[in-house]
This record gives C-alpha cells, structure tokens and sequence, in this order.
C-alpha cells in the first residue's frame, strides 16, 4: 500500500470508511480489515461507533501503533470541541487519535474559531495531526490562515461522477492531501466505462473507480462490512491505469451525483 505524505502526516493510501457500521458489525469489519492489511481507520463522533471502531483495533492482533486512525466532530459540537473531543477519545479507549478532523464547519460559527481550537488538540497531544472535512476552497484559504499547526488532510465527496477539481486544487495549492469519502457513490459506480477498463485489467469498476483517485493521490475510505469487498478494495494497488483511460474515466462527471447534501452544508464549489 502507498502512504501520502501531506504536511508532515504519512497517511495510508487507502482506509476503511465506519459510518453506518455498528455493533459486532462494526468490530468484525475493523477487526477483518486490519487483519486483511489495512492500516487507515476512518470514524466520527456522530458515527456512534467510536466505541465499536476502538474494539475492532484491540481484537485485531495489530499494534495500536501500526493503525492510523481518524476521528471527526460534528458540526453541531463544535461550540463544545474540548467536551466533544474528550468524550471521543473516553469512547475510542485511546489517549489520542493519528488524526482529528472538523467534521463540519458550524455555519454560526467562524471558521477562524473552531480552526484555532482544532489546533490546540495537536499541541495538548491529544491528536497527532489535524485536518478538516467538507471544507470548500474558499474555507480552506480561511482554514490555513489562521492555523497554528499543519492541516494536512480535507475530507470531502470524490468519486468519477462528481467535479471537485477547484477544491482538490485548492488542497494541492496549500499542501493538504483529499480524503475521499463515498468513493463508489454509495453503490452507484455502475457504469460501462468503468466496467470495460475493468475487464482489461482483470479488475472490477469499482476496482477501477478505486484505482482512479490512488492514482491521482487521492486517499479514498471506501465503507463496506463485506470480507469480499474489504479484500477488492484493497486490491488496486498492482495495477496501473493508462493517461487515455484516466481521461476517459475524467469525463464521466454528470448533474445530481453528490450523495452528501445535508442542510448544514457551505456552499459548494461545483
């Protein structure tokens, strides 16, 4: 597996996305996707499975060392980010985190506010590295202004279906690395593209869909609590995609593909 390096974090390429898993659910995938090699594990607080996500690292037999794990405060928490970030870690069973995103801005409250905040959980060594999620590129240039430790990752909505080109510019133009959540559109990566360039390399659309962000440097967090699907996903990194078939699959953007719009989101770049 490839590690993106993005100021001064080493992130692992790909990582397993937790939202919706729950119960034995969640610790078995955790618990399987460790063992299977995976070593990026993706939660939030407003997952309700951080206790589940922290069970699936202890059982799995991997050090805590060796797992890079990320956790994210909602938007509704941030007027109490210390609180929030305390209960996190009480329901991780960790003293720290690899990563500590704002899962959303609050939009009642400034950028410049919660950002700052963030960067104290970095200094007081409750998180390794810092970074923000859902952060459009305006937002970003606000972010990295005022903050007083590197941010290195945004979290936002990548996958072949949906242009985040002036955001995922905007993370390069400041050094961040892009966190791609929904990589397969929740399921809807069905498309003959895909499938056909899939055939040729002996790899499945999704696998393709995967290896497209891989490529570019994108670090996607797919979510599934299948053992077969764990595997395939892991499985894009012995194959390499052709300039003609990146440009093919660049194209395949359309209307009406972002799956995540709730309404506390900015307003998007594209």
């Amino acid at each position: 597996m490839n590690v993106i390096e993005a100021n001064g974090a080493r992130i692992p390429g790909i990582g397993l996305g937790t939202m919706t898993l729950k119960g034995d659910v969640c610790i078995e995938a955790v618990k399987t996707a460790l063992q299977l090699g995976y070593r990026h594990i993706d939660t939030a607080q407003n997952y309700g499975n951080e206790r589940e996500v922290g069970e699936g690292i202890r059982v799995s037999g991997v050090k805590r060392e060796d797992v890079f794990l990320t956790t994210k405060i909602y938007w509704n928490r941030l007027g109490e980010f210390e609180r929030a970030v305390d209960e996190s870690l009480k329901t991780l069973g960790f003293s720290s985190v690899d990563l500590l995103l704002i899962h959303w801005a609050n939009p009642q409250i400034p950028v410049a506010q919660s950002v700052t905040t963030l960067c104290t959980f970095k200094k007081k060594g409750l998180a390794r590295h810092v970074g923000v999620a859902n952060f459009t590129a305006a937002m970003l240039d606000e972010a990295v202004k005022v903050a007083t430790e590197p941010l290195v990752t945004n979290q936002i909505e990548v996958h072949p279906f949906l242009d985040q080109s002036k955001v995922i510019a905007a993370c390069r133009t400041h050094g961040l690395s892009v966190t791609a959540y929904c990589p397969l559109a929740r399921g809807k990566i069905k498309d003959d593209t895909l499938d056909r360039i899939g055939k040729a390399h002996g790899k499945s659309g999704p696998q393709v869909a995967l290896r497209y962000l891989v490529q570019q440097g994108i670090i996607p967090i797919p979510r599934t609590a299948n053992p077969g699907h764990l595997a395939a996903n892991l499985a894009v990194f012995d194959f390499n995609l052709r300039g003609g078939e990146m440009a093919e699959i660049g194209k395949l953007g359309r209307a009406g593909m972002r799956v995540v719009n709730p309404p506390h989101a900015p307003k998007w770049d594209s």
